[in-house]
């Protein structure tokens, strides 16, 4: 049993988890899964494809035929972990090909591993299975392989990453991710709602909705309008959300710009018959309208606390996440003030927070005054006290209450668990630690809290 603080990296996605186990003389690649939970959606693609053409898919690279690295650029420092693994899977396997975000930049990697078989960019699946063929011959079982294949899934299988849309019309001044992953495209409303309606049949209790922009869903689709069953849905984040609070599982909405008709999801969220959870994770970045004027974001934080205000008047149970970005170039002590008191105003359930790093390419690295490393660490420091503070106040508050969980594990001390206001791995838990050996991963239980931590909650079953 471990408590679970806030990342540094609030973009990490939870660690792959492999379970398959290769058949006898079974032609096998290795995974490696880097950076967001996006980047964990393109590795299960990648890898339901290439079990259905027979290939089994190892837990252990060293081990295997070849291996995939799926590559992070969102930070330098994300750039030079990607470049560590790649590093790795060479001397440990040999066969190497890369992907991901990082894939964009070829001649970048191979200045650094010029004895990588492949180099593929962000979600260019057939590409990548090319590479996977003249590395790896695949030698499919008739009567095994080749079958319609369920969906490999890097998370434990009680939940599942569902992602809506690729790409970003945003030009915020500190991310390269437009650049990498291009322009917003939308998938289908219906092809969105099959594959969550699979999902659930074979399963899963909680759906993490994930994209760029999650709240531009559909505007290069024109709000398109889609069959599905025995109605039509347009392809809009309202829709897709009422559509999928149908479904019997939790309905988790990630990175959620704060535009206008989000205020039709909160509703939605306070409605006892939708499984749409009263949760939003919005990136905020700042909170002063200078700071968020040289990123390029809309500068709206006073506006920002009143549409809080509004969200937390229609559904009260609300839980609010963001992440913020300290000691972004030019931010004053009083700037940095302003995010601490706009913070102590917004009161935010769940708060990640990162120190602004140069990334290649990035608009910002040109931008004046940028801040010096102790400084930024001593701004992180004290927003991530403040932080702290409120969520340990908010939690004491939820002692004596009885709320529903998510069984996440279960070992020798205690049931992991997460209530509606925790998202796997970047928010909180909630700890069983009596009666709870006849519970598993993927039962959703009423428990008593009878005691609060800075992040984490103990209860009992109820």
């Amino acid at each position: 049993m471990t408590t679970n603080p806030p990342n540094l990296r609030p973009d990490l996605a939870p660690a792959a988890r492999i379970t398959d186990t290769p058949r006898p003389n079974q032609p096998t690649i290795g995974m490696v899964s880097l950076g967001c939970p996006k980047a964990l959606v393109d590795s299960e693609r990648i890898l339901t494809r290439l079990r259905a053409e027979g290939y089994g898919i190892s837990p252990d690279y060293s081990g295997a035929d070849a291996v995939i690295v799926n590559t992070c650029g969102f930070l330098d420092s994300a750039k030079a972990e990607s470049l560590d693994a790649i590093g790795e899977a060479l001397v440990e396997n040999g066969k190497v090909i890369v992907t991901g975000c990082l894939g964009a930049e070829p001649d970048y990697i191979r200045e650094h591993h010029p004895r990588i078989m492949a180099v593929t960019g962000p979600h260019q699946y057939e590409q990548v299975l090319d590479a996977v063929h003249k590395a790896v011959p695949p030698d499919p079982d008739p009567f095994v392989d080749l079958l319609p294949a369920a969906n490999v899934q890097l998370t434990p299988r009680h939940y599942s990453y569902l992602k809506i849309s690729e790409g970003c019309n945003h030009k915020c001044k500190f991310c390269i991710i437009p650049d990498m992953r291009g322009k917003l495209a939308s998938r289908p409303a219906h092809a969105v709602l099959r594959e969550a309606e699979k999902l659930v049949d074979n399963g899963v209790r909680e759906l993490l909705v994930i994209s760029q922009d999650t709240s531009a869903y559909g505007l290069d689709r024109k709000y398109d309008v889609n069959p599905w069953k025995d109605r039509e849905v347009r392809s809009h984040i309202t829709d897709l959300a009422r559509e999928l609070g149908q479904l019997d599982a939790w309905i988790r909405l990630h990175y959620v710009y704060p535009y206008p008709h989000v205020r039709e999801l909160i509703p939605l969220m306070a409605d006892a018959g939708s499984n749409v959870l009263p949760y939003l994770d919005i990136p905020f970045q700042h909170a002063h309208p200078d700071v968020l004027k040289r990123m390029a974001r809309p500068a709206a934080a006073a506006r920002t606390l009143d549409e809080i205000a509004a969200w937390r008047a229609t559904c009260p149970d609300i839980t609010l996440r963001s992440t913020f970005i300290v000691g972004y170039p030019g931010e004053t002590e009083a700037e940095f003030q302003t995010l601490l008191d706009w913070m102590d105003e917004a009161q935010l359930d769940r708060v990640g927070c990162f120190q602004y790093e140069n990334v290649e390419g990035a608009r910002s690295n040109d931008l004046p005054d940028h801040v010096p490393a102790d400084v930024k660490q001593d701004r992180w420091e004290r927003f991530m006290e403040k932080a702290q503070a409120i969520s340990e106040a908010k939690l004491a508050a939820k002692v004596g209450q009885t709320l529903q969980v998510i069984v996440d594990e279960i070992d020798d001390e205690a049931a992991t668990c997460r209530t509606t206001a925790d998202a796997p791995e970047i928010d909180g838990n909630l700890f069983i630690d009596e009666g709870y050996e006849a519970l598993k991963p993927g039962d959703i239980v009423s428990v008593e809290v009878d005691e609060a931590g800075e992040y984490d909650l103990w209860g009992k079953l109820r």
